[in-house]
């Protein structure tokens, strides 16, 4: 890369990459107005994405919490079976005592299984409510999914079809641009790119028109006009930030 630097700014002189700078903002210019036609659906098409990604984990996470009340469904309905089991062999017991107190004992463990199967009808109900309720939530996520997925596919192959038509175009451009690329040292391309990034309409190097900066169109000074024509420095707009440049056209006629 420091070769490339080197070498960049031993063939060109500062007047010639200011003018590649101008001829490389026209073609990426060209390649803004091209992406112009994808409007909106590069956006449209990452939100969809996201939104798929995020039903994907509220489904995921709705069957995990289903599965537990199932898990939980079956360890109460062993417990309550295991109670049963345990109620007639003390019954059987009673049979058997030689005391009031021990068939008093008897009968307060007898109560006790019958309270711990009670309290698990109980939790099995809930569980069967909150299952019921939670498979109503996982066919409302997943119809809701199956929906955006349909969305999903028209924008993307909307998107694909749009970006298949112009991408010769684009391979184009990027092509002549990045010949120009050569021409420019990496400290302009870097500040270009900043700029770019930082203004709305992507125009990092404009021209003076009417003597005004051809971006926010604030008056130039002369003095400051003619420093611009002698391209020896680059010259940065103080009111918007972009890099200004003769304008060719006239110098042309």
């Amino acid at each position: 890369m420091a070769t490339q630097k080197k070498t960049a700014e031993a063939d060109y002189s500062m007047q010639e990459k200011i003018l590649a700078l101008y001829e490389l903002q026209r073609i990426d210019s060209r390649i803004d107005e091209i992406n112009k036609v994808k409007g909106d659906l590069p956006l449209e098409v990452q939100d969809l994405e996201d939104e798929m990604a995020g039903m994907r984990t509220r489904v995921d996470k709705i069957n995990a919490e289903i599965e537990e009340l199932n898990a939980l469904t079956k360890q109460r309905k062993r417990e309550t079976d295991q109670a049963k089991i345990m109620i007639a062999n003390y019954k059987e017991q009673q049979n058997n005592v030689r005391n009031n107190r021990e068939f008093d004992a008897i009968t307060k463990e007898i109560e006790y299984q019958e309270l711990e199967i009670e309290l698990a009808d109980k939790r099995l109900k809930e569980y069967a409510a909150g299952i019921k309720s939670k498979k109503v939530l996982l066919e409302e996520a997943e119809a809701l999914s199956s929906e955006r997925a349909a969305d999903l596919e028209a924008k993307k192959s909307e998107l694909e079809g749009i970006e298949a038509e112009t991408a010769p175009q684009v391979a184009e451009f990027g092509a002549q641009a990045e010949k120009i690329r050569a021409k420019i040292d990496e400290r302009l391309l870097v500040a270009y790119e900043r700029i770019r990034r930082n203004v709305h309409n992507g125009l990092a190097v404009v021209t003076v028109k009417r003597d005004a900066c051809g971006g926010c169109f604030n008056r130039i000074p002369p003095q400051r006009q003619a420093d611009i024509r002698q391209g020896k420095k680059i010259i940065i707009c103080e009111y918007c930030g972009r890099i200004l440049v003769a304008d060719p056209e006239p110098a042309k006629e």
